[in-house]
């Protein structure tokens, strides 16, 4: 049927497509798309982040900087070689048992692990400030053992520029007068000093008077207050009657006990070779090492604590110690081989100390002395490593401090607050520089920070600081366990 065009048309019903027109509805709708989009936005953004907090090293160094200082991951991980692992050749074998043999001291108490313990990272096993030794255990050793770790890497004395494989053996006066009148260059954490002409370099003990494992072996068998020998034919023989003698001439011939000066030349030959290829000497197994290669990762404290040591206007500790991968992919040994005069102070406790007349000068004497003319060496001693350092009960050439807290307090005070560094004399004057004749004092560092702070000046380093530099060192001890992935 049809209507006609004057019919009533019937009520409007409303259908689904006019709800869809209704503004509140609309604005419900427009809400809910932006809630979603919010959260599959959010969504993401906690899957990116999860991603940057487990893979730094993937992302852009601005966010992986950001990643690191949340997480203390480090987000450049490098990868660096370690010395190679394998057992002890014959001849390591060797020195292991000559380095833990009591019997080659006139005491029959006293090893080379004596006072180099591997229970203490091959240096001293108590807080002495030096070790008792000669022949009857009862005398003070001059200087506190260094660490034997890492000395793998270390090159013979020098002056000036490092001596190619090619080159004559240094004269060292020659040398020296070259760098005379030479500007020392300040050495900043972060950035690279050029080696000629700035201070002497390399060699071992405190001194750099021995240029190699092996002389440095044999330098305590004749010391009257260690091993206490009395002469090189006295340490042959008792070579010649150790239990490993056998030995010797399984390696050596049977007439290796009738040149006793090949026999001593062939067993501390032997003690280098041990200390070479046994990992305990330089194992390379510290929290650093591992955050190094993005394995571990740091507190809070060790990573400010780490930023600190690295900053030239601050501690700045990695100036002498570097902390970064060698450009040929080594793992770094926390120490430039350099040489420093750093004015600690007077060791009174020291029985050689007893003499106001004496002083342990370091390069230029009293122990050493072919380069002893040369003064503006006097009070310079080897920067050692810092690594496993966390671990030692003493401290600088003369054993003056035994905590790593008193350590940083001397950097921090020394030039501004003196009088907390040093003692008084009777008129109450504070004795700055107490340890070196004043005709020397000039070779004191005073250009290096934190050094370079003038007196009465704000220190460079806060006690908060300072506990977070010690929190860092700490990740410089060996035998840090890695967690499984």
């Amino acid at each position: 049927m049809s209507l006609s065009p004057n019919a009533a048309l019937p009520p409007h019903r409303p259908t689904k497509n006019d709800n869809d027109l209704d503004p509140e509805r609309r604005r419900r709708a427009l809400r809910q798309m932006l809630v979603w989009g919010a959260a599959g936005i959010l969504f993401v953004l906690l899957v990116l982040a999860a991603y940057a907090l487990r893979y730094p090293e993937r992302m852009p160094i601005s966010i992986g900087l950001l990643v690191e200082d949340l997480t203390g991951a480090n987000p450049r991980p490098v990868h660096f070689d370690r010395p190679p692992v394998a057992p002890l050749s014959a001849l390591a074998e060797l020195g292991k048992q000559v380095f833990f043999d009591t019997s080659l001291s006139a005491s029959g108490q006293q090893s080379c692990a004596t006072c180099h313990s591997p229970a203490h990272s091959y240096g001293p096993p108590n807080n002495l400030s030096v070790q008792l030794g000669g022949p009857h255990m009862k005398d003070e050793g001059y200087r506190p053992p260094p660490s034997l770790t890492y000395l793998y890497r270390q090159t013979a004395f020098s002056i000036g520029p490092d001596l190619n494989d090619n080159d004559a053996a240094p004269n060292l006066d020659q040398e020296a007068a070259a760098a005379q009148g030479v500007p020392r260059q300040q050495k900043t954490a972060g950035s690279a000093t050029a080696a000629p002409n700035i201070v002497p370099q390399g060699g071992l003990f405190w001194d750099g008077r021995a240029d190699t494992l092996q002389a440095q072996a044999f330098g305590p068998m004749l010391s009257p207050v260690e091993m206490a020998n009395t002469s090189e034919e006295d340490v042959a023989n008792k070579l010649a009657h150790s239990k490993y003698a056998d030995t010797f001439k399984q390696l050596f011939g049977d007439n290796v006990f009738d040149r006793p000066k090949l026999l001593i030349a062939e067993a501390m030959s032997a003690v280098s070779r041990y200390q070479i290829e046994d990992p305990s000497f330089h194992a390379f197994t510290s929290k650093y090492d591992y955050w190094l290669e993005g394995r571990a990762r740091m507190t809070q404290a060790e990573l400010h604590g780490m930023k600190l040591f690295n900053d030239p206007d601050k501690a700045n500790c990695a100036g002498c110690h570097l902390s970064q991968v060698t450009p040929d992919g080594l793992p770094p040994v926390f120490t430039d081989t350099q040489y420093e005069a750093l004015g600690v102070p007077r060791n009174a406790h020291l029985a050689q100390n007893k003499d106001p007349k004496f002083f342990d000068m370091g390069v230029c004497g009293p122990f050493r002395t072919d380069v002893a003319k040369q003064t503006q060496f006097c009070g310079m001693f080897l920067t050692p490593t810092l690594r496993n350092t966390a671990d030692r009960g003493v401290y600088f050439h003369n054993g003056v401090y035994h905590t790593l807290r008193q350590v940083m307090d001397f950097y921090n005070l020394r030039n501004t607050s003196p009088e907390k560094i040093y003692p008084r004399d009777a008129n109450g004057k504070v004795e700055k520089y107490d340890d070196l004749p004043a005709q020397y004092q000039a070779n004191i560092d005073v250009a290096d920070a934190p050094f370079d702070r003038k007196f009465g000046e704000k220190p460079a380093m806060t006690d908060a600081e300072i506990d977070d530099i010690i929190a860092f060192l700490k990740t410089l001890n060996d035998g840090y366990k890695v967690e499984a992935n």
